[in-house]
């Protein structure tokens, strides 16, 4: 296992406990991904060369897309890129309404040194980059900030072209930030950058600052998306992975805003494969119903046929270069091997780590994975989650804590709906008629 520190290791065993993917850490965890590293890193470093790249990965609830893509996020910003996860949802960021998932982008970036909210590091960065090649160039004092912050502004235009062209918006704002930032305006400042991010209600005397008016719209967003990318490059970030999460919430949608959802992700595929956004990994995912289902992507023929991918042979001989790929789910094997990887994580800071690893051996950890099975209709797939927080917070912790403590004599597993997804609720076996949950 890779060498974790204790406060990494605290860290993803406390977010294992709460039952939630941990947000760091997670290449110590994975199982089953090995077929993906190589096409993965492969398309990360596309992107960060500049180049687009589009990914779909389909799976049933519990498979692990979840895990993948931020198990997918850790390894592109340790190539230097940024990241940022977006969940797609009818109210908070329908997939038609382009601001909507640009803000949650912003609000959402990442970097290897900045776990969330990113920008403002981003573009700090980024204008101390101008500054220093301005003054390279020459003929200008470092002391005339006057000067220096015009000639800024300047290069600052020059290389973001064709998106000042687009959006002159972006520049405007990125102009007013630098203005307000040397002028030592915390608080105009602080506005442009929100509106640069998509932020709605910004003050008034904020856009004036820059010149503009009203909010972000859907029509300028994409060439947001651009600027942001082009300031990235310019920051030392050669690119930046998006993912799209639960994209098959879509499907519950009304038919009309599910319409414009899959034809906006008609547009965005294509914007990508076109090169409109160098240095973009965007990537999606969805259950195999909103991909190959009636209320999903065969509802759009253009976008169908962009997304068409063969799984008619064995998952095993699947191609990991195609536009979508599938997570074929946990076995109960599988399973055993996470509870083994949990295990060893948790017993390298337990107080006495052997105990650990004979109390809890691996054939406790099969007859646990039976057991958590067991209570989700044998359903093997959705029972990830739900096993490693009963491994870590009913079992482990009690081995660790109490010296007579024996999971085999001691400990018999519990579980109650309210700590239960709704998926896992619903997997439940049903030993009666009223056990049946009918959606009427």
């Amino acid at each position: 296992m890779t060498a974790v520190s204790p406060q990494r290791r605290l860290d993803i065993l406390d977010a294992l406990r709460r039952g939630t993917v941990p947000g760091q850490g997670l290449d110590v965890l994975a199982v089953g991904l090995d077929r993906f590293v190589a096409t993965f890193d492969e398309e990360l470093d596309r992107a960060a060369s500049g180049a687009g790249v589009f990914k779909a990965v389909r799976g049933e609830y519990g498979a692990g897309k979840t895990f993948l893509t931020r198990w997918l996020a850790e390894r592109a910003k340790g190539r230097g890129l940024a990241a940022a996860e977006v969940q797609i949802s009818e109210t908070d960021t329908p997939p038609h309404r382009y601001q909507t998932i640009y803000r949650r982008l912003v609000e959402q970036l990442s970097t290897a040194s900045v776990r969330g909210g990113a920008l403002r590091t981003i573009v700090d960065s980024w204008f101390f980059t101008l500054e220093e090649d301005v003054l390279a160039e020459g003929g200008v004092d470092e002391q005339d900030t006057v000067e220096l912050t015009r000639r800024t502004g300047l290069l600052m235009e020059r290389r973001l072209g064709e998106v000042t062209r687009r959006a002159p918006a972006f520049s405007a704002v990125l102009r007013a930030y630098l203005e307000a930032t040397t002028m030592g305006d915390r608080a105009t400042a602080d506005g442009q950058l929100a509106w640069l991010g998509g932020q709605p209600h910004v003050a008034a005397s904020v856009k004036r600052a820059a010149g503009i008016k009203g909010d972000l719209d859907h029509d300028a967003a994409l060439s947001f998306l651009a600027g942001l990318l082009a300031v990235l490059r310019d920051a030392g970030y050669p690119g930046l992975l998006v993912v799209l999460d639960e994209v098959e919430t879509m499907q519950r949608m009304r038919s009309d805003t599910r319409d414009k959802g899959l034809e906006a992700l008609r547009k965005l595929v294509d914007d990508v494969y076109e090169g409109r956004f160098p240095g973009l990994y965007l990537l999606i995912t969805g259950t195999p119903a909103f991909f190959d289902g009636p209320q999903g992507v065969q509802r759009l023929a253009p976008l169908a046929q962009r997304l068409h991918t063969d799984f008619a042979t064995e998952a095993r001989f699947d191609n990991p270069r195609a536009v979508q790929v599938r997570l074929p789910g946990f076995t109960i094997d599988s399973l055993v091997e996470v509870g083994t990887r949990v295990r060893g994580l948790f017993a390298e800071g337990a107080a006495d780590p052997a105990r650990i690893r004979t109390v809890c051996d691996d054939d406790y950890l099969a007859l646990l994975a039976v057991a958590v099975t067991g209570e989700l209709g044998a359903k093997v797939g959705i029972a990830p989650r739900l096993y490693i927080k009963k491994l870590v917070g009913d079992v482990l912790d009690r081995v660790d804590l109490l010296p007579e403590f024996d999971p085999r004599q001691h400990y018999k597993l519990t579980v109650v709906d309210t700590e239960l997804t709704d998926v896992e609720r619903n997997a439940r076996a049903a030993v009666g008629p009223d056990d049946i949950e009918l959606d009427l």
